[in-house]
C-alpha cells in the first residue's frame, strides 16, 4: 500500500494506529541494531501484512530508540568517554585515550553527516527510488558477500582500546553506505571493523560507540522535521508507542547480537541476508510484492 506525505515527509506510520506501530516497533528495534537492515524489514513486513508503508520518517525517528538502547547498554563505555574527555580537557592531557577516541568518533561522523545532508531530499522523499525492494534486495546480497570476505580474510584479535584514528575513519566511511536502504548501519560498520581485525564482539562494540553521533543526529533531526511539518497529536502518539517498544527491542537486539557473534560468528547473518535478498528480487520479479 502507498505511504502518506506530510509537507513532503513520508509519514505513512500515522495510518498504522497504535497496535501496528507497536508491532513494527518490535521489528524496527530488533533489525535496527542487528546487521540485517531495518529498512528492508520495514518495507517487507508491512507489504506482506497489507499494511501501509510506515515511511522513511518512521525509520529515521526510530533512531532515537536505538540511541537510548546503545547508551543504556554501553553506559559504562559512554560514561567513561564523556567523563574521561572532560577530565582530559581540564588537565590539558590531550594524549588521554578517552579524549582521543571521542575526537575520533566526531571526525568519523563527518562523512555520513555530509552525505546525509546532500542526499536528504532523495532519501526522505515520498516514493524515494532508493526504497524499492530491488535496491534493498541487491544491498542485502552485496552485504552478505562482504561479510563472507570479512570472515575469510579478517584476523580477529584486536580490542576497541587498541583502535586507531585510521580504524575510526575507515569505519566512519563505511557508515555512509548505511544511507542506502538494505545495507544496514550496523552491517556496514561491523564489516569494516572486522576487516580491521577487531574481535567480532569488539567490532560490534566499536561500531555502536562510533555510531552514536550519527544515530542521535538522524533521529533528532527527523523528530524536528516532523515537528516542523505540523504532525498532529495523534501522529505523535502513534510514533511515541513505536519508540517505546523499539527501545526495549533494540536493547534486547544488542544483547542477542553480541551473544551470536561470540558463539557463531557472522554466518547466521550472512545466510539470512543472502536468502532475504534473493527472496526480495524473486518476489518483485514474480509479482508477489510491489517494488
Amino acid at each position: 500500500m502507498a505511504s502518506a506525505c506530510t509537507q513532503g515527509l513520508d509519514t505513512g506510520f500515522v495510518a498504522l494506529g497504535y497496535a501496528r506501530a507497536a508491532a513494527l516497533g518490535v521489528v524496527q528495534g530488533i533489525t535496527e541494531l542487528m546487521p540485517i537492515s531495518s529498512t528492508a524489514h520495514m518495507r517487507v513486513v508491512p507489504a506482506f501484512l497489507g499494511w501501509p508503508d510506515p515511511g522513511s520518517a518512521f525509520s529515521a525517528a526510530m533512531q532515537t530508540a536505538a540511541l537510548a538502547a546503545v547508551v543504556s547498554y554501553f553506559w559504562k563505555d559512554v560514561r567513561g568517554l564523556v567523563m574521561g574527555s572532560i577530565e582530559a580537557v581540564t588537565r590539558r592531557d590531550f594524549t588521554n585515550w578517552d579524549f582521543r577516541f571521542a575526537v575520533w568518533i566526531v571526525l568519523a561522523t563527518l562523512p555520513i553527516v555530509v552525505a546525509g545532508v546532500l542526499l536528504a531530499p532523495l532519501l526522505n522523499a515520498c516514493g524515494s527510488p532508493l526504497r524499492t525492494l530491488n535496491v534493498i534486495g541487491w544491498s542485502c546480497i552485496i552485504m552478505s558477500i562482504l561479510f563472507v570476505l570479512a570472515e575469510y580474510y579478517a584476523r580477529p584479535k584486536r580490542t576497541v582500546e587498541q583502535g586507531t584514528l585510521t580504524d575510526a575513519m575507515i569505519v566512519g566511511l563505511a557508515q555512509v553506505g548505511a544511507l542506502i536502504p538494505g545495507v544496514s548501519r550496523s552491517g556496514s560498520t561491523l564489516t569494516a571493523a572486522l576487516f580491521r581485525d577487531f574481535k567480532r564482539e569488539e567490532a560490534a562494540r566499536f561500531s555502536f560507540l562510533l555510531g552514536l553521533p550519527a544515530i542521535a543526529a538522524a533521529g533528532l533531526h527527523e523528530l524536528w522535521a516532523l515537528h516542523k511539518s505540523g504532525l498532529d497529536a495523534h501522529g505523535w502518539s502513534v510514533l511515541f508507542v513505536g519508540l517505546v517498544v523499539a527501545s526495549i527491542s533494540a536493547f534486547a537486539a544488542i544483547w542477542g547480537l553480541l551473544r551470536i557473534l561470540e558463539r557463531f560468528s557472522t554466518w547466521p547473518f550472512i545466510v539470512y541476508r543472502a536468502v532475504l535478498g534473493v527472496f526480495l528480487l524473486l518476489a518483485v520479479a514474480m509479482g508477489w510484492l510491489p517494488n
